[in-house]
């Protein structure tokens, strides 16, 4: 039986995603990896984005590397031109069906033994953990006859704390990637080496090498101190609002009651909630943009709706507010990271590009 679906109404919520602000981010991250090649990573549907747009944005501002997590996640890839290419940092697991000119990044022995025989010969890089305790060959037992067979293009590391420019456990990172890259290139000296992700890029040409790999900076998130102020806006969340109504002197709002009303005031109700990404965190804590005018959020954020003070502003049903969502602001607001609040926005809203 056909089922027969009705034209669906616009939708009450909205995500007005600035390209050109992204691609002026990754620009600031390139100029700042000095002679190393900038990548990007386009990882969980280009952080929630859209991967598609967010690679063409990329491509024409001058990247070519990309970076994913699975072959799965690669193969839903519109990739701009053959001179992209594209990295999965998840390497091969048991399960995947191998994509063409997708280059795995392998993580352990058994993942190097996987592709020793299922990958061709085809390029390959190794991922060595220098201390996350995550992903990656463990830096302490990693030796360079591990990589026999291989094709490896790139060994790459990742750095725990890359956000706090004062952590000792940068240089200990540091230290013994240097170690692990110079006994691989004692065998093989065109392998490169890249060990920096937004945050990184951020503490030296030292962490530099030969590739980097930004992903939550080039979104408009400040993963260093070094980049706060500097980083243009990518991403604009609004909602339409549905109601608005006078609470009196005395009367609470939404669950819990976490919120009680000290004189009459006019709260607006709006089409957004948990299940847009918008979570509990910003329960009597979070803000919208009206008029140019931040107004508060009031009481308990539920799963598709939020209330806000709009005092005397001139809103009525159908009016679109922006929510406050610049990125460190709503992460201390919040209690979420910044990598949360991009990647948690929800299949809800419509995505505007400019």
């Amino acid at each position: 039986m056909t089922v027969a679906r009705r034209a669906m109404p616009p939708a009450a919520l909205r995500l007005d995603i600035d390209l050109d602000a992204l691609a002026a981010n990754w620009r600031w991250f390139r100029d700042r990896s000095g002679a190393a090649t900038t990548g990007a990573a386009v990882k969980a549907d280009g952080y929630g984005l859209g991967a598609d747009h967010v690679i063409a944005a990329l491509y024409a501002a001058g990247c070519r590397d990309v970076f994913v997590t699975t072959f799965a996640e690669a193969a839903t890839l519109a990739r701009p031109a053959r001179d992209m290419t594209i990295r999965a940092l998840h390497g091969l697991r048991p399960a995947d069906e191998i994509v063409p000119d997708v280059v795995p990044v392998l993580n352990s022995p058994e993942q190097v033994a996987r592709w020793r025989e299922r990958g061709g010969g085809a390029p390959c890089d190794v991922m060595i953990d220098t201390g996350m305790n995550r992903l990656g060959i463990d830096w302490r037992g990693f030796a360079v006859d591990m990589l026999a067979g291989l094709n490896v293009d790139i060994v790459h590391s990742h750095l725990a704390c890359a956000d706090d420019p004062d952590s000792p456990m940068n240089a200990e990172q540091l230290q013994r990637f240097e170690s692990a890259l110079a006994a691989v290139r004692a065998a093989r000296p065109d392998v490169r080496g890249s060990l920096c992700g937004s945050g990184a890029i951020c503490l030296g040409p030292e962490y530099h090498f030969d590739l980097t790999r930004p992903g939550l900076g080039i979104y408009g998130g400040v993963p260093n101190p070094a980049a706060a102020g500097t980083l243009a806006r990518v991403v604009r969340p609004h909602a339409e609002v549905l109601t608005v109504r006078i609470v009196p002197a005395g009367d609470s709002v939404g669950y819990g009651a976490t919120w009680r009303a000290a004189t009459d005031t006019r709260v607006a109700t709006i089409n957004l909630g948990y299940a847009d990404g918008y979570l509990r965190g910003f329960s009597n804590a979070g803000s919208v943009v009206l008029a140019g005018r931040t107004r508060p959020v009031l009481g308990r954020v539920s799963m598709d709706l939020v209330t806000v003070d709009v005092g005397d502003l001139d809103v009525t049903e159908g009016d679109w507010v922006e929510i406050d969502y610049d990125l460190p602001s709503a992460a201390a607001a919040s209690g979420l990271s910044q990598y949360e609040l991009l990647t948690g926005l929800g299949h809800r809203y419509q995505r505007h590009y400019r």
